[in-house]
């Protein structure tokens, strides 16, 4: 891990510096008052504490940190390509800026410090995030995907997870530079596209899927119509129309919660060209199934999976997990699904495509995924045992 200290300061303030902060809090808390260089030196000196420029101007920002933005995370998430921003406790925070996590410099002065960022930030969409709710996973207003578990359900201390939201979508052509995509491979993933063949892009979590995703949509026809249903908004295909359908919890008196599944239901309503699921792991699975069974071609998605092979066995469990019978999902995903795209990551931390699989059918097995073409670590391409069935599935595509 890399060691990013150099490139942004600690924060941990001096033992006397974060006892002067914790007073001025105490005054900002019971006046309810707005914070200023003028009220800091008012409080300071209401302790009978030095109140020279530096000293007031220190603390200021030091609490200013602590009530806007992200606080000290905030120079984290301004960084040059970072994704993720992660916060294990006062003493560990990482970055993942496409090669693997990054140790930083970052530093909070002890777990109450992470536990009221993590309590602001929640607040600022709204919800609850104490004792009696101790994890709460939304979007916050910028756009940032926020996750957070209070300790001591946590160890070694509070966590928060920040998913950064792209400034602007990749290109097909973009990924390939960055080695993500092998050259060869995205022409197939084009041809895809193209062909109005149904995906699903599996891999865990943090391999590229909404990037990749976001990439294959921008390349959907600008005559058709694009509506995508997320759990959190994030998919931002560059694409003339599209419409995002975006799922909301409950309040903090447990009412007014809309589901993926109720929105996937909205959808089919909206006159989609292509249905997208931004990520298939719930009961919205069966509607999803019925969607793609019903014209809706070139629908597609992301599932959290180990392989492209995995997917069945995944969408399977989801399904019985909503009320399907395991025939019924075998057989309508087998009707509704083409092809899987699997990314994964490398041993190095960087995120690429790693294969193309097909869906088939086996006698006593029911739906299996084929590899029909893999990719190498260094972009070499193997053909697998269903390439032909690809290329056959693209050619009527294209020319159907």
């Amino acid at each position: 891990m890399t060691d990013l200290s150099g490139a942004v300061a600690p924060v941990r303030p001096a033992a006397e510096l974060g006892e002067l902060v914790d007073l001025v809090r105490d005054r900002l808390a019971r006046d309810a008052a707005t914070l200023t260089p003028r009220l800091v030196a008012e409080a300071l000196r209401e302790r009978g504490r030095p109140v020279g420029d530096a000293t007031v101007l220190a603390v200021h920002d030091e609490l200013r940190r602590d009530v806007v933005g992200a606080g000290p995370l905030e120079p984290l998430l301004r960084l040059p390509g970072v994704t993720d921003v992660l916060v294990n406790g006062p003493d560990q925070v990482h970055v993942d800026r496409g090669a693997g996590l990054e140790l930083t410099g970052v530093r909070f002065p002890d777990d109450r410090a992470v536990r009221r960022l993590a309590q602001r930030l929640a607040a600022s969409a709204g919800r609850r995030l104490d004792d009696a709710s101790p994890y709460v996973d939304l979007r916050l207003p910028d756009g940032s995907r926020f996750h957070a578990v209070l300790a001591p359900l946590a160890r070694p201390g509070t966590t928060i997870s920040l998913r950064v939201p792209r400034q602007r979508v990749f290109t097909l052509e973009e990924l390939v530079a960055a080695g993500v995509v092998p050259a060869p491979g995205a022409e197939l993933l084009a041809r895809v596209v193209r062909a109005r063949l149904a995906f699903l892009v599996s891999g865990g979590t943090g391999t590229g899927k909404t990037t990749l995703l976001n990439a294959l949509l921008s390349l959907v026809p600008p005559g058709e119509r694009l509506v995508l249903v997320e759990d959190a908004s994030e998919l931002r295909p560059d694409h003339p129309h599209v419409v995002g359908l975006e799922a909301r919890p409950a309040n903090i008196e447990g009412a007014g919660a809309v589901t993926l599944q109720t929105l996937v239901r909205q959808a089919l309503r909206m006159r989609p060209d292509r249905l997208v699921v931004g990520e298939v792991r719930g009961a919205e699975v069966v509607d999803m199934l019925a969607a793609m069974n019903t014209g809706h071609e070139g629908g597609c998605g992301t599932i959290h999976a180990n392989g492209a092979a995995e997917v069945p066995s995944r969408v399977e469990g989801l399904g019985l997990a909503a009320g399907m019978a395991r025939d019924a999902v075998h057989s309508q995903l087998h009707a509704a699904l083409d092809v899987v795209v699997h990314v994964g990551r490398d041993r190095d931390g960087r995120r690429r495509v790693r294969q193309l699989g097909v869906v088939g059918w086996e006698r006593g097995e029911g739906l299996v995924v084929d590899e029909a073409v893999g990719f190498g670590a260094d972009g070499s391409l193997r053909r697998g045992p269903a390439h032909d069935r690809l290329r056959s599935l693209l050619d009527r595509g294209e020319h159907g």
